[in-house]
């Protein structure tokens, strides 16, 4: 496992040498730092994130089936289980974007999106 985590940060540092222009105040050990974080906490996150999933999977069915087959009931218990994020990013690390680990209805964040284009045009 040690072997492939410092093979896929090394292959991270690499994509991240060509965002230069974005993050030119980094140097490549400090982006290879957070390439090799972001990889050792994905090998710690992902299986507890894909448990949660294979859990909300089977809930999920088991709410399907006690509620009469309403489809409502298995997207409200599985939609928060399969959607998010699955692995670390570099911009999770850098505090660039929030780590979704309960995710939402892909619906409410269009309205979200739609929400802050409204703002920036009021303002």
């Amino acid at each position: 496992m040690l072997a492939v985590a410092v093979a896929m940060s090394a292959g991270l540092a690499s994509a991240a040498d060509a965002y230069d222009g974005q993050h030119s105040t980094e140097t490549k050990a400090s982006r290879f730092g957070i390439n090799a974080a972001a990889t050792g906490l994905t090998m710690l996150y992902a299986p507890v994130k894909l448990t949660y999933s294979a859990l909300g999977l089977v809930f999920g069915g088991i709410a399907y089936g006690l509620s009469g087959g309403d489809g409502d009931v298995l997207r409200a218990v599985v939609t928060p289980a399969i959607e998010g994020d699955f692995v670390v990013l570099p911009e999770h690390i850098r505090r660039q974007e929030a780590i979704e680990f309960v995710g939402r209805d892909p619906a409410y964040r269009e309205d979200q999106v739609v929400d802050a284009a409204v703002v920036e045009e009021v303002y």
